[in-house]
């Protein structure tokens, strides 16, 4: 029987709701008040009310307002619940309001009359039908309720199935019939919503014919609906991917239609045969795809909508255009989505690769062509880019994720045949295009690319002296993306090649380039051994001086950010230069202590960050006899800085203070020892900071907490945020303590105790892994530390020891695992072997080790087990497991060779190594297979 809500509770009800909708912040505040009061007296009483006013209501939006509120109420976590307790109203109600509450939601699903109340209904039904199904309880009249709903008009169609997509359970018991015949229907709206269900169904339900028939509804979708369309289809390709190997071969009949460029491109003066492409710069021919024999158009006429062309649209054609773009965008992340998932099932259809690539070249070209745009480019900070918003960036990110999906080589293929032409165009959007388009294939195509890397190399320096600013940009961020993805490679064998565009481009006419032209340096430098860059290294501080000095810089602005970028790179150069630098010291450090005397105002706090970061390389690179003479007043300079009022907005300040540091540390090394007293404070305050935990939920709050510096996990179950500032610095902390312990020795041993206090717990950080890895490097270094100045205790021992033991019993991370075991043998060698540890901490290790290798050897059983099919398409995966899993192997035997007791675990971690697939030794090609 149901529970009569009074008319009272009714009424009043009517008025809260009233009060929450209005834009008064202290009425809705007391509404909310009022609420919660009355949830927390007479909660079931008003949960019913709630679901009936949904109901009964005159007006459509206070009915849509309480079906949002009630899955809200029914769902959020009570405030009398424990920390750990998940519990919601929900689990408070009795059987007899969920049937009521069912009820009346099943009534609303059916007859009401607004398509936007009645979608709201079925939201709040999904939820509540999710919530009954994962508590096994089941609710038999929904299915009635939905079929009747299927045959229903067009909003209760559309809205059964809602609740189909939303409600997996439900879809996974739907005949098929009935997804069938929602693909098929005559309204958009609902094949969309059917299409969605069909994607829940086929989660479950693994049919090849509901999938095609799903396909299907794409080429009769109308513009407006085709993108949503897409991404419905996109989400199930990530999860499902081998559903789709029947229909790529037809998804490739369809989709190439809709990526393909509608945009002409001027080609410039009339060729002739001396000079094929007048006012470009001139390129050889490396024999990729087209020559200076033929005229090359971008894209080729024959590709091109009869639409293309350069008429102004109007309004209508603006918004047809926006939809064109919008579905273009999303088949493209469709089939991007399907190549990562699955790289050996794509690579086996021809045309796929290639229709992609052309697709995100065709896409990259796509730049505005303003000169007002461009001067704003020029003029224009870099991290705040007013040519940001309309940047090709999906284009890019699309053919970098290909890249690295197909491991290079049929993308590079594919894309070579176009780039040396887009090069040589006579438009700089597709110069620019192709330079962008060979930096994003060097991160998955770098073992393919190092074949070719002379001619991409050749190809790239030319560039460099194009006439416009923004290819000799891409030129600068294209050799910067290669050094980082073939390090080493490009810098042993190519260094005079790209020293010889570098180094003048550090004096181009526009701050932009040449502040660009430096970062680029730094991408080198990361990767160049010191006799490389010597012969250089006059050269490139001259011009990085010039940069530094406002009134010698290019356009006589003095632009603070080519300033900030020099600095930095200047930083880089002398770390990777190492004690070469010091003939260059007494140039540049008296103007870093400039800097960092002088540049107090709020809109130098970047300038004074590099300073300090540049002051601090440079004192390790030249070492401690020439940094002495300066070392006083850049540590004054530090303190004033430490000890001074702190411009909120100065975020990163605390970072680049410990960070310095810890600098000055390694080049003092132990006359550093005095300062301990200084720096040790704000850092162990900054190791023991707690994390900023929240757990997340789906509103709108939390979407943009995301993008405010948080970061989600999923933990016990739970999507979990956490303010990555915090972390980071608290990382950065225990790191710097591993360079204070390493290079200060027994001087470190006043904050042992305290260290050891805040490392030993900070082994289980779930939160950063490099937090965990830095506290597992430094155990043994404080036991040296304790050792060496006597000051190590029995207790000590004990607390380490068993804390390390309890971690590797229940730590499932093989990566750590090995970084936990090589921490337990280094502090076994300082203390000079197990004797001195108690039986029990020698027995507890050596049964966390038992079990450790009997989940070790059951992970391996079970992957060696799987379908050949899925071992081979997840090759490179399964590799780099069992990788990280050796380590872990190998550094457990290390620790145990230090017990006598130890022979037959030592026998059983042969035997696990011995287990398992080597994803390795597949053959590359086998994967098209």
């Amino acid at each position: 029987m149901d529970i009569t809500v009074p008319p009272q509770v009714s009424a009043e009800l009517t008025q809260i709701l009233s009060n929450l909708v209005l834009g008064d912040n202290e009425i809705r505040a007391n509404a909310e008040k009022i609420v919660n009061e009355r949830l927390s007296q007479t909660p079931e009483l008003y949960i019913l009310a709630l679901a009936q006013f949904a109901s009964t209501a005159a007006d459509e939006q206070m009915r849509s307002f309480s079906l949002i509120l009630l899955r809200r109420l029914l769902f959020r976590a009570l405030p009398s619940a424990s920390s750990g307790s998940r519990l919601t109203l929900y689990d408070h109600l009795s059987e007899q309001t969920r049937l009521s509450l069912e009820r009346v939601l099943l009534n609303s699903l059916l007859n009401e009359p607004v398509t936007s109340v009645k979608h709201k209904a079925a939201d709040t039904i999904a939820d509540v039908a999710n919530a009954s199904f994962e508590r096994g309880r089941p609710w038999p009249a929904l299915q009635e309720a939905v079929f009747r709903a299927v045959g229903g008009d067009v909003a209760s169609r559309d809205s059964a199935f809602r609740v189909m997509e939303r409600c997996s359970v439900l879809s996974g018991d739907i005949p098929e019939e009935i997804i069938t015949r929602g693909l098929r229907d005559t309204s958009v709206e609902v094949r969309l919503s059917a299409v969605k269900a069909a994607t829940s169904f086929l989660s479950i339900n693994h049919s090849v014919n509901i999938l095609g028939i799903a396909l299907g509804t794409l080429p009769i979708a109308p513009p407006s609906h085709l993108t949503r369309f897409l991404n419905a289809l996109t989400t199930l390709a990530t999860t499902q991917p081998t559903l789709f190997a029947p229909h790529l071969k037809g998804l490739l009949s369809f989709l190439p239609g809709l990526l393909l460029n509608t945009k002409e491109y001027d080609s410039g003066p009339t060729p002739t045969v001396a000079r094929p492409f007048p006012n470009a710069p001139h390129h050889q021919n490396h024999g990729h795809g087209h020559g200076h024999g033929q005229a090359f158009q971008f894209p080729p006429p024959a590709l091109l909508s009869p639409a293309a062309g350069r008429r102004t649209p109007n309004t209508g054609e603006e918004e047809a255009e926006e939809e064109r773009e919008e579905a273009r965008k999303a088949a493209l992340e469709l089939m991007v989505a399907l190549s990562e998932a699955r790289p050996s099932m794509v690579r086996r259809v021809d045309g796929w690769a290639a229709a992609i690539v052309r697709a995100c070249l065709e896409g990259m070209g796509e730049l505005k062509d303003d000169a007002e745009e461009l001067q704003e480019w020029l003029d224009a900070d870099p991290a705040d880019d007013p040519t940001d918003a309309t940047y090709p960036h999906v284009y890019e990110q699309a053919l970098d994720r290909l890249s690295c999906a197909l491991n290079g080589k049929p993308v590079l293929q594919v894309a070579f045949q176009y780039i040396p032409a887009m090069l040589a165009s006579h438009d700089w959007r597709l110069r620019h295009g192709g330079l962008m388009a060979i930096a994003a294939l060097g991160e998955g195509g770098a073992k393919v690319m190092q074949n070719e890397l002379g001619k991409v190399v050749e190809l790239v320096t030319t560039t460099f002296h194009d006439p416009h600013p923004r290819v000799r940009y891409a030129a600068c961020q294209c050799i910067g993306q290669l050094c980082t993805d073939l390090e080493e490679i490009i810098q042993e064998n190519y260094h005079a090649q790209v020293f010889s565009v570098l180094i003048p481009t550090l004096s181009a006419t526009e701050p932009r380039v040449h502040a660009h032209a430096a970062a680029a340096l730094i991408n080198f430098c990361e990767g160049v051994a010191h006799d490389t860059l010597v012969p250089y290294l006059d050269a490139i501080v001259e011009r990085l001086l010039n940069m530094l000095n406002p009134g010698s810089n290019a356009g006589g602005e003095g632009a603070r950010y080519v300033q900030e970028q020099a600095i930095t790179t200047l930083a880089m150069v002398a770390d990777a230069s190492e004690t070469t630098f010091a003939k260059h010291y007494a140039t540049i450090m008296p103007l870093l202590l400039n800097v960092l005397r002088n540049a107090n105002a709020v809109d130098h706090k970047k300038l004074r960050w590099k300073a300090m970061e540049c002051a601090g390389l440079i004192a390790i690179a030249v070492g401690r006899d020439v940094f002495r003479p300066d070392s006083n007043e850049l540590i004054e300079l530090l303190m004033r800085i430490q000890n001074s009022p702190r411009d909120q907005s100065d975020t990163m300040l605390n970072h680049y203070l410990i960070a310095t540091w810890a600098k000055i540390c390694q080049a003092l090394g132990p006359e550093f020892e005095p300062y301990l007293p200084i720096v040790m404070p704000p850092l162990l305050q900054a190791a023991s900071a707690k994390a900023d935990v929240s757990v997340w939920g789906d509103d709108d709050e939390h979407k943009m907490s995301e993008k405010d510096g948080w970061e989600t996990m999923s933990l016990d179950g739970q999507q979990v945020g956490i303010k990555t500032s915090v972390i980071e610095e608290k990382c950065q902390a225990f790191e710097t303590l591993v360079i204070y312990c390493s290079t200060l020795g027994a001087k470190f041993a006043p904050y042992l105790s305290q260290s050891l206090e805040l490392v030993l717990p900070s082994l289980r950080f779930v939160f950063h892994e490099g937090v965990r890895e830095a506290c597992a490097m430094v155990i043994p270094m404080l036991l040296v530390c304790g050792k060496q100045s006597n000051t190590l205790t029995p207790q000590m021992l004990n607390a380490v020891f068993q804390q390390l033991t309890t971690v590797i019993e229940s730590e499932t991370d093989a990566s750590f695992l090995a970084s936990l075991y090589k921490c337990f043998a280094d502090s076994l060698k300082v203390i000079s072997g197990p004797s001195a540890l108690s039986p029990e901490l020698r027995a507890g290790i050596l049964s966390a080790t038992r079990n450790q290798l009997q989940v070790l050897a059951e992970r391996r059983k079970a992957r060696a087990a799987r379908p050949a099919q899925e071992r081979l398409e997840e090759r490179e995966d399964l590799a780099l497991l069992e990788e990280l899993e050796d380590f872990a192997l190998e550094d457990m035997s290390g620790m145990l060779k230090y017990f006598e007791e130890a022979q037959g675990l030592l026998v059983a971690v042969g035997s696990v190594k011995a287990l398992g697939v080597r994803g390795e030794d597949w053959d590359e090609d086998d994967a098209g297979e």
